[in-house]
């Protein structure tokens, strides 16, 4: 059948290929293929070191050093032992190459908007894109901590309180709520966890300490893009490690009933159901987990 599964991720993938140019010999009309082209751009983002470029790209060790040679050879990029660890390899930009990586900058951002501004609803063909995104890019979320007044924790945050506005019969108002102090969830009080996908933050998590054996979860979220992948249960297991780190013994949080994946996950990963622990009015369910 054309219809069939296999059929439609096959029209997607040749959709793709042919519209962001990866069949052209001189990409975006810069005079050299896609490969080389997407090196150029992960050393112009601000990674260097050439073993954590292959992974990021997913290149054998062969293609990656034809790549890098050629761009050596047009004078865009320098590859030198790394200062700290002689036996690495480092990557950087000299001025040509920067010059180059701005011109695929503009490049891209131009045609990023002409994608968009084919499409009727632009936030659809979005929301497709990071589902689709996220899916094929699962095993590059990293975990990063980060100060919860951070623009990435911040993103997150209002994403979070956006979402439970929308859920809850009564709204929700953050003010209302007993919203954590920053400095309880920075270490060695606690600590908040984003997820970052390719410069996007994607999912995050709170670990709400006061120097005692008790902390709290709060906070936890997972864009809807990211959601299926299992994001949710390892930013949870990677707060209940850090806790213990911490030498937190016991772990407490709570939830509404309007958000029913939460309680499953909880129930499901070894959380106890316990009575109210705090005045705050918009949970009405209340976990506990010994660590």
């Amino acid at each position: 059948m054309t219809h069939d599964p296999i059929s439609r991720v096959r029209r997607f993938n040749r959709a793709v290929t042919a519209e962001v140019g990866a069949l052209d010999t001189s990409f975006l009309g810069r005079g050299r293929p896609l490969g080389a082209a997407r090196v150029l751009n992960a050393i112009g983002q601000g990674q260097s070191e050439i073993a954590a470029i292959r992974d990021y790209l997913s290149l054998d060790s062969g293609l990656m050093s034809r790549l890098l040679r050629g761009l050596e050879d047009e004078g865009l990029i320098e590859t030198v032992p790394d200062q700290q660890d002689a036996r690495r390899r480092v990557a950087r930009l000299t001025d040509t190459g920067r010059s180059e990586f701005q011109e695929y900058e503009a490049l891209s951002n131009a045609q990023a908007k002409t994608f968009l501004a084919r499409h009727s609803s632009p936030e659809h063909l979005l929301r497709a894109m990071d589902i689709v995104a996220s899916s094929l890019r699962r095993d590059h979320i990293a975990l990063e901590e980060k100060d919860p007044r951070h623009e990435d924790a911040l993103y997150c945050l209002g994403e979070y309180y956006g979402e439970l506005a929308r859920r809850f019969d009564n709204g929700f108002d953050v003010s209302l709520s007993r919203d954590p102090d920053a400095k309880d969830m920075i270490r060695p009080r606690g600590a908040f966890l984003v997820a970052m996908l390719d410069g996007l933050p994607v999912g995050c998590v709170g670990l709400k300490g006061s120097g005692g054996d008790v902390a709290e979860i709060k906070r936890l979220w997972v864009a809807p893009s990211a959601r299926g992948l299992g994001l949710a249960k390892r930013l949870m297991t990677s707060a209940e490690a850090i806790a213990r780190d911490l030498t937190i013994k016991i772990l407490r949080l709570d939830t509404n009933s309007a958000l029913p994946e939460a309680k499953q996950l909880y129930r499901g990963t070894g959380w106890t159901e316990i009575d109210r622990f705090n005045d705050d009015p918009y949970p009405d369910t209340f976990f506990e987990k010994r660590i």
